[in-house]
């Protein structure tokens, strides 16, 4: 096996696939990235079993600037070949194999020799075989992620807890996550997918991962399921992820369909709040902040304080306010994290009782977004 490429085309590449390679896997050749090498382009995989990324350098893109002296495969290690790529001198590198698999690596007068592996002992990589191709806007997807993962439990002893719920239905797309201490929900309606029906759970981690690969390059991205994986294509690269198995929980009955008090905020300005408090708030055993309502005079307060630094008192700016006298004690690093998903939004916050949960949505569409929390208890 023996070719040249551009080496800041290549990196590009490498840098994707080196996402799903993980030093702690009990498998060791998984610790390497597989490099095939064929007629018509270069493919690179790198996989920790729960989540494989596959990308294809093709030898007609003049980027790529690729030229096949033979062809052939090998498995290098991941973390040493990466960084001998991304140190070499010129624009363009060689690699070629030689017997033992034995690696040479050259460019200008640079040169490494690394050893490589056979590459028929990487496990394949799983099938997915369904013409059911949905297809969802880059950007999109990627809000929707970012808004949804936030709420995914870190805890293993729930592990269904740790993934997004995806559920695909007439047309419908909804991602719910939930750690039980809170709750984002996001619709949308997905052109084209009529006649799909799918419930699925993948892990939050998988998806935060494909996330950071979705840029302004990929303005679609295709999804696709079968029984025990999800693949996600993102132009020449391929992104697979396990789903965890199980029933996820009925999350609808947690949202309340009625509130006694509701107020409406900047997102940003209440965030900006929260931060304030949260700074005496985290230096304090529990790590609370208190919201106090007062309906009649039109106030609304937050509270914080450490036995040890002191207390902070701040009157907030809204828009609107309607309904009951209310005080409420919340984590406020759930609340930030609710807030940011809003970026620079109004929004409603509702509430029906002390000890119940609140939500937030935004006040232009109250029923494709919403961010749930549940108080805290300080008595």
């Amino acid at each position: 096996m023996e070719f040249t490429i551009n080496r800041s085309a290549f990196i590009k590449q490498l840098t994707d696939v080196q996402r799903a390679i993980s030093s702690k896997t009990t498998i060791p050749i998984l610790t390497g990235i597989k490099v095939v090498l064929t007629a018509s382009g270069l493919l690179l995989t790198g996989s920790d079993a729960d989540v494989s990324i596959e990308t294809f350098l093709s030898v007609e893109d003049e980027a790529n600037n690729l030229t096949i002296e033979s062809t052939g495969e090998i498995v290098l290690p991941a973390r040493f070949f990466s960084e001998i790529v991304k140190k070499l001198p010129q624009d363009t590198f060689s690699l070629t194999v030689t017997d033992g698999y034995q690696t040479e690596i050259t460019s200008g007068s640079a040169s490494f020799n690394i050893n490589g592996l056979d590459a028929n002992n990487y496990p394949h990589l799983p099938e997915i075989d369904t013409d059911d191709n949905l297809i969802f806007s880059g950007s999109i997807l990627k809000q929707i992620i970012s808004q949804t993962v936030i709420a995914v439990s870190n805890q293993e002893s729930r592990p269904i807890l740790t993934g997004v719920h995806f559920v695909i239905e007439n047309g419908e797309f909804l991602a719910v996550a939930t750690d039980s201490h809170r709750l984002s929900q996001r619709k949308i309606t997905l052109q084209g997918a009529n006649d799909s029906k799918y419930d699925v759970i993948i892990p939050g981690k998988s998806l935060v991962e494909l996330s950071r690969m979705i840029d302004d390059s990929n303005p679609d991205i295709e999804m696709r399921i079968s029984e025990n994986q999800v693949l996600f294509i993102l132009g020449n690269t391929s992104f697979y992820s396990r789903l965890l198995e199980g029933n996820y929980p009925d999350t609808s009955r947690l949202i309340p369909n009625e509130s006694a008090t509701g107020i409406e905020f900047s997102a940003p300005k209440l965030l900006s709040a929260i931060e304030r408090a949260s700074l005496l708030s985290h230096e304090s055993r529990n790590n609370v902040v208190k919201l106090a309502i007062n309906a009649a005079e039109q106030k609304v307060v937050i509270y914080s304080n450490s036995p040890d630094v002191g207390n902070v008192e701040e009157a907030l700016e809204f828009s609107n306010l309607s309904g009951n006298d209310l005080e409420i004690s919340f984590n406020p690093d759930y609340m930030k994290d609710a807030l940011r998903s809003f970026g620079q939004t109004e929004i409603k916050v509702a509430f029906t009782q002390p000890l119940r949960p609140f939500t937030l949505v935004p006040t232009e569409d109250t029923t494709q977004f919403i961010q749930l929390i549940t108080p805290v208890r300080t008595f």
